[in-house]
């Protein structure tokens, strides 16, 4: 009977010390939870937006390496025509270059403005659908159309005046192009025959075609010169 008298004389005096608690006490005890839930909302924003900005940044990185990877891997080189031909992939003006139906054909997403599947490679020039060589050393006429046909092309045919007056823009030399006289004709080396004609006022005298500055001239197919290789793309 003693012990249980004590405990509910010690119950009661808690519940006393509860209701003496001033009304300022109580409202900092309640303060001070609502501080402690507010800081545990905080925190728990803070972890979802860095979780948040964390997913964004993976999704980023995998979209760079996913384009990388297409950039490094998309070449549009034809590697059938490769192959048929033994032309060498690194080997100028191009390792090959896919002509504009066959673009169509494999790349059928490619902008229609495009005209080839790859563009001439570096140090060579280019005018609608071909690729222009122009030599830094010179050669006889036919050293230098052996080499542009190493290159994958053949000495220059100037076909029209645009060409003609691009190669003159671009040349400062004189330079072999892809013309020779065979029996009584001058003749182009795809075998077409000469039709329109941009000969100096006194050409002199030869068997092959030199353009120089804004005409051409006749000399010697053994006379040293430069030269101008062209390639259809």
């Amino acid at each position: 009977m003693y012990i249980k008298f004590w405990r509910s004389y010690g119950e009661n005096k808690k519940d006393d010390a509860s209701e003496n608690l001033s009304p300022e006490s109580k409202l900092s005890v309640e303060l001070e939870g609502g501080k402690g839930k507010q800081a545990e909302g905080n925190t728990r924003l803070y972890r979802a937006a860095c979780l948040f900005l964390t997913i964004i940044c993976l999704v980023l990185l995998l979209v760079v390496i996913i384009l990388s990877v297409k950039l490094q891997t998309g070449s549009t080189v034809c590697p059938e025509r490769a192959e048929a031909t033994g032309i060498d992939r690194q080997s100028p003006p191009f390792a090959p270059t896919c002509s504009h139906e066959e673009c169509q054909a494999l790349f059928p997403s490619i902008q229609p403005q495009y005209r080839g599947c790859q563009q001439c490679a570096d140090g060579w020039l280019t005018l609608d659908r071909s690729c222009f060589f122009l030599s830094t050393f010179r050669r006889s006429w036919d050293e230098s159309q052996k080499i542009c046909i190493a290159k994958g092309g053949d000495l220059a045919v100037v076909t029209s005046q645009r060409v003609q007056s691009f190669l003159a823009k671009q040349g400062k030399m004189q330079y072999w192009i892809g013309l020779r006289h065979k029996g009584a004709t001058w003749t182009w080396v795809n075998n077409t025959v000469l039709r329109e004609s941009y000969w100096a006022d006194n050409p002199l005298e030869g068997d092959c075609g030199i353009l120089s500055n804004e005409n051409w001239i006749k000399a010697s197919c053994k006379d040293y010169t430069y030269f101008i290789c062209q390639v259809q793309l």
